[in-house]
């Protein structure tokens, strides 16, 4: 089991151990760490980016228990540096803190999320109805209290529970994430809610933050 340091450390440079290095088909490298701050492409968002040893890493996956870190050459067993693309790291923990704040308020609406793509430039919530639903709210409903919660500076709270992580800013609910989010709402910056549209039964907000923020 590779240890996600990223769990609960934001820290983007660091050493850890090769345990593994295996040629994938296509002729790359998968590196497997006994630790890693790497955040794995999934839970709705991108991969890290940055270096392993000075060699770029090219992407990053989870297999089982073990995160996968994709390079172009062969690394031999042994402590290596690690490093994290800085704005990348941010830019993508931006985008999933603002994600979370559009399901807080459409549950206030009676809507529960259900998925979620916090990919920059991509942005979108997924609803379904819950028990109880209020009449279909619009963006500035939304906003308003997103607003709110933003001028208020909400703090994240991190902690992990029987091996599960739950994510939530001040005394909102926690939502198991395994995600990299801002450490205060208002890192998130400008946002805004583009359109609320229902298909099949569901409800997809879609969202964007300010417009050079994007891969």
């Amino acid at each position: 089991m590779t240890e996600r340091l990223y769990y609960t450390s934001d820290e983007t440079a660091g050493r850890a151990q090769v345990i593994r290095c295996t040629e994938e088909p296509d002729g790359r490298y998968a590196i497997e760490l006994n630790q890693t701050l790497f955040h794995p492409q999934g839970g709705g968002q991108p991969a890290d980016r940055g270096s392993i040893a000075g060699m770029a890493v090219e992407a990053v996956s989870l297999r089982g228990e073990q995160v996968a870190h994709i390079v172009s050459g062969a690394l031999a067993p042994g402590e290596v540096e690690i490093q994290i693309d800085e704005d990348v790291r941010e830019r993508h923990a931006r985008w999933h803190s603002a994600g979370h704040l559009i399901g807080y308020a459409g549950e206030q609406f009676g809507w529960k999320p259900v998925k979620a793509h916090h990919w920059p430039g991509e942005g979108r919530i997924t609803f379904m109805p819950g028990e109880s639903v209020d009449p279909l709210p619009d963006a500035s409903a939304l906003m308003t209290m997103i607003d709110g919660w933003k001028a208020d500076n909400l703090l994240r709270h991190t902690e992990i529970e029987a091996g599960r992580r739950k994510v939530r800013f001040g005394d909102l609910p926690a939502y198991l994430c395994g995600g990299t989010h801002v450490k205060q709402l208002a890192d998130i910056g400008v946002m805004q809610i583009l359109g609320l549209k229902m298909k099949k039964g569901q409800l997809v907000v879609t969202y964007v933050l300010d417009s050079q923020d994007c891969d």
